[in-house]
């Protein structure tokens, strides 16, 4: 029995997440029940578009939650964010974001040429944004990049390569396995990769949220019943991500060795998740402003 305990059903708990592998012990936790065993009826709105999205649509109401990258929700935090606070670790393992440029693109052969050119983002503040300033700091790199803002995965694509209706960038950075798809068909082409220097996923609530204190708990007792899940069953989750999203088997498969789900995701590590987060992201010139790592968080007992 959760701590708060509630006394009836709290219904259209929306949470926005990114459809990717990752989302996986969500689904679990819906398939099995785990969201009504705890008293909270969720409703999970896929964001392909990331965490800038997400981030956005925390502001305007739109979601109630929201899971993603560590390194997007602690920068808009960092500049100045009020409207949502991180309350969870969803993933401790660090993110390998892959480096592309298009697949007959000769001029962009290796990421050590990126220095100064046009980089494509889905949004400003997403993940996509923030870790092309880490591979810029890694890198001792003056010049700064220039931005196109192409929404989603599939123009920024086109946008290497050079096709369709959107503007015309150099590379991109997107999730590796994500991306493995279009590097095996030719469509792109792998020119590097940068992992992330803290675990890759948070769990973020929305600023004021009623009855935040028994929504919140119920919520991420629910994900650790789905990530228990997930890790007892491993070939179901397999088939649930080759079947129900864009991955084949052999790359679900593979995935899973290069991925660890927090053990318990209402503990959170500040050092670890939250002060190297936000002295990295300084470092690489993406944070300029002073903050207490308390204005980040807020902590539940589940």
């Amino acid at each position: 029995m959760l701590k708060s305990g509630l006394s009836k059903m709290v219904n259209n708990i929306k949470v926005g997440f990114v459809p990717e592998h990752f989302s996986t012990p969500l689904f679990f936790a819906q398939t099995h029940g785990y969201y009504a065993q705890n008293g909270i009826s969720v409703d999970l709105k896929p964001f392909p578009s990331g965490s800038g999205h997400m981030i956005q649509s925390l502001e305007s109401g739109e979601i109630d939650y929201a899971i993603g990258l560590t390194e997007a929700f602690v920068a808009g935090i960092g500049k100045g964010m009020t409207h949502y606070k991180v309350v969870g670790t969803y993933v401790d393992t660090p993110l390998c974001w892959a480096i592309s440029s298009g697949s007959d693109r000769a001029d962009i052969t290796s990421e050590d040429q990126l220095e100064g050119k046009t980089l494509g983002i889905s949004r400003i503040g997403s993940g996509s944004y923030v870790m092309p300033f880490v591979l810029a700091h890694n890198k001792g790199w003056n010049k700064e990049f220039n931005w196109e803002i192409l929404t989603n995965f599939k123009n920024l694509r086109d946008s290497v390569n050079h096709t369709g209706e959107v503007n015309k960038s150099d590379a991109f950075m997107w999730e590796v396995f994500t991306q493995k798809k279009y590097y095996d068909s030719g469509e792109i082409k792998k020119i590097g990769q940068i992992y992330t220097p803290w675990p890759s996923w948070v769990i973020v609530e929305k600023t004021g949220l009623p009855k935040s204190e028994e929504t919140t708990p119920a919520l991420l007792k629910s994900i650790n019943q789905g990530i228990d899940y997930f890790n007892k069953h491993q070939e179901e989750a397999v088939e649930h991500i080759y079947t129900t999203l864009d991955y084949s088997k052999e790359d679900a498969t593979a995935w899973l060795d290069t991925v660890k789900f927090a053990d318990d995701v209402a503990k959170i590590d500040m050092k670890k998740v939250i002060t190297n987060t936000v002295d990295m992201l300084k470092e690489a010139k993406m944070l300029d402003k002073e903050a207490d790592d308390k204005v980040y968080v807020k902590e539940y007992d589940i």
